[in-house]
């Protein structure tokens, strides 16, 4: 049975076609889902499963269907706010969606096998794919997950400062704890982290998350388990969410498992500032002229 791929794209609002996410960033109008959907299918994923909201569903799988419902099974699953909540009432104030953990639980139904999780609005790189599908493929268990780590200096942008999940890691290469880190940028060749108002400097080859996870399909009652625990602890916070590193670090230390993390050497990029739109075209025109891409994916 092929793997599939999550994509997490209930966050981009109701008004898609104008946000950065839908923007045009190949040759010929591909966005950064696209690039994200052919890697996937070249490494061997067999089902895309998006995560959308209904304010937006139809027009999101049209778009979608016209490029990819011909090459590999597609499926289509609403993230509401009332999903998943049994016995608790939401918040009236609450507006937001309850997080990345709940969006993952959303595809319960639909995923049967093992799968990859990622945002729709990061370009991975192919080698992450690659590497997940093996992984998929060969070590994932209901003891076993796994996470992409990137090389920090592999994810900064020249723009402006981005928060990052630094991956802490034990002698065999499982994860510890991911410890988020705001304010990280780069200055003269170095990276830092501001800590308060402390700068703290921090290696480029250290692994940090883009939100890349590789899950057997046992981790949907885990997760479900653990969003009741969420809502009792935080579900009356309007402002809280349920997040996949918060559900990966409960996973750990429950002493269910662990998650490898895995390196890859592929570049991330994303439009974080909409100064970023320009370099996102251009590494994507540079990979292009390497011959990875070529200049229509579909």
């Amino acid at each position: 049975m092929k793997p599939a791929l999550l994509v997490l794209a209930a966050g981009m609002g109701s008004r898609y076609g104008g946000i950065k996410q839908m923007d045009s960033f190949g040759p010929s109008g591909e966005t950064i889902i696209d690039y994200s959907i052919y890697d996937a299918i070249e490494s061997g994923f067999g089902k895309i499963v998006f995560i959308v909201r209904s304010s937006f569903h139809d027009e999101f799988k049209e778009k979608f269907d016209s490029k990819i419902k011909e090459r590999v099974e597609t499926v289509y699953v609403n993230q509401e706010q009332d999903m998943f909540l049994g016995s608790f009432s939401m918040p009236p104030e609450r507006t937001k969606p309850w997080g990345t953990a709940h969006a993952v639980l959303c595809a319960k139904d639909v995923i049967h096998e093992p799968f990859a999780v990622i945002n729709a609005d990061d370009f991975y790189g192919k080698d992450a794919f690659v590497q997940c599908a093996e992984f998929l493929n060969k070590g994932v268990s209901p003891q076993k997950y796994c996470i992409i780590g990137y090389k920090l200096g592999n994810t900064i942008s020249p723009n402006g400062t981005v928060s990052r999940g630094v991956c802490e890691v034990d002698d065999e290469n499982n994860l510890v704890k991911i410890v988020e880190r705001t304010k990280v940028y780069p200055d003269h060749g170095k990276i830092f982290y501001m800590d308060e108002d402390r700068p703290v400097e921090v290696g480029a080859e250290t692994p940090v998350s883009m939100n890349f996870w590789g899950f057997d399909d046992t981790v949907f009652p885990f997760f479900e388990q653990e969003f009741v625990r969420f809502l009792a602890t935080s579900g009356n916070d309007p402002k809280a969410e349920f997040f996949i590193p918060l559900a990966a670090d409960n996973f750990i230390h429950s002493g269910k498992g662990t998650i490898e993390v895995i390196p890859t050497n592929a570049k991330w990029f994303g439009v974080t500032y909409k100064e970023d739109a320009p370099f996102v075209r251009e590494s994507i025109q540079k990979l292009i002229n390497e011959g990875i891409y070529g200049r229509s994916l579909w």
